[in-house]
């Protein structure tokens, strides 16, 4: 029978290599529309996407022998789940292919936070030159709280431990998996302890606003606060309100609640207030959804999921 693959959107060159080498027709969709593909699901044995469709029961019943789905990063909030696992649809994901990316820019932006280097360099570029105003803080004399203990999770952890911090780890998810990295503490543990947050779960109903304000009044301590991971998993009204009230020294955001599903698109001046607190605010650096979109990153996506489907054996 023909091995079909359908792609959704650009992939690395690598993948659609890789999967002819393993006997797969590759046909590419960049940007025909949902109802134009109707006629060629039928003949689909997988399905490679990053996020520009939702594939919700009605686009699946139309892929009728599909065996996989396989998404080009780490979320699959934009895939029904439930309804592929009842269909024997295996669902592939990348999170290891941008655990090095997102690890990176969350400590960039961890020491800019404790060092204050994008605010000291708005106002170097304002003609101000301000040295007590932009007194550091030493991470490593910091304890620091990683929330979801994942791939990415688990490489901050490596780089946490070159600074010399204490690093501690929640994980709802996961038991034993302390090491000399980082210390497994449950989530009380952390608020007591942690002087630093970055959050790193991947998002889902049960986790939307896992960041909000009964939480963050929970922490014995004022914290620096970080997200490179998604935008739903906090609420942006009660960060400001935790920001104006000192409980939260400085926060760090890579990505926004308020996205759309292909995290391309934004209109920063139609956001919500919180929003535009955020862009005026001095101990709040933003980047737009950056941190996984290294120029290495693709083919790093693309490597991890040719072995997962090469282990898979579809034929």
């Amino acid at each position: 029978m023909k091995k079909t693959v359908l792609f959704l959107d650009k992939p690395h060159p690598y993948l659609p290599q890789q999967l002819e080498r393993l006997g797969y027709t590759c046909q590419h969709a960049y940007t025909e529309s949902r109802e134009a593909l109707q006629p060629d699901l039928a003949a689909c044995t997988g399905i490679i996407l990053r996020s520009r469709f939702t594939l919700d029961e009605p686009f699946l019943a139309g892929c009728s022998n599909l065996k996989f789905i396989a998404r080009m990063g780490i979320g699959l909030e934009h895939i029904d789940l439930a309804y592929a696992e009842s269909r024997g649809i295996t669902v592939l994901n990348s999170p290891e292919g941008s655990r090095d990316t997102v690890a990176e820019q969350t400590m960039g932006m961890m020491l800019s936070l404790l060092n204050n280097i994008n605010k000291a360099d708005r106002e170097i570029r304002q003609g101000r030159w301000d040295r007590k105003g932009n007194q550091s803080r030493e991470l490593r004399h910091r304890t620091v709280g990683i929330i979801g203990y994942g791939n990415i999770g688990t490489a901050v952890a490596q780089r946490l431990n070159c600074f010399g911090c204490h690093v501690i780890a929640y994980d709802k998810f996961r038991h034993n998996y302390g090491s000399a990295l980082a210390e497994e503490v449950s989530l009380e543990q952390l608020q007591a302890e942690a002087d630093i947050v970055t959050v790193h779960i991947p998002y889902s109903e049960a986790n939307h606003h896992f960041i909000n304000e009964p939480l963050l009044q929970g922490f014995a301590k004022p914290i620096f606060l970080l997200n490179t991971a998604r935008g739903l998993v906090l609420d942006t009204a009660a960060l400001v309100r935790q920001l104006e009230s000192g409980q939260v020294l400085g926060a760090a955001l890579d990505v926004l609640e308020y996205e759309e599903q292909s995290f391309n698109t934004l209109e920063l001046d139609t956001l919500p207030a919180p929003f535009q607190y955020l862009r005026r605010a001095e101990n709040a650096i933003l980047t737009p959804h950056t941190a996984g979109l290294s120029r290495e990153v693709m083919g790093a996506h693309a490597r991890v999921l040719v072995e997962k489907i090469e282990v898979l054996g579809v034929g």
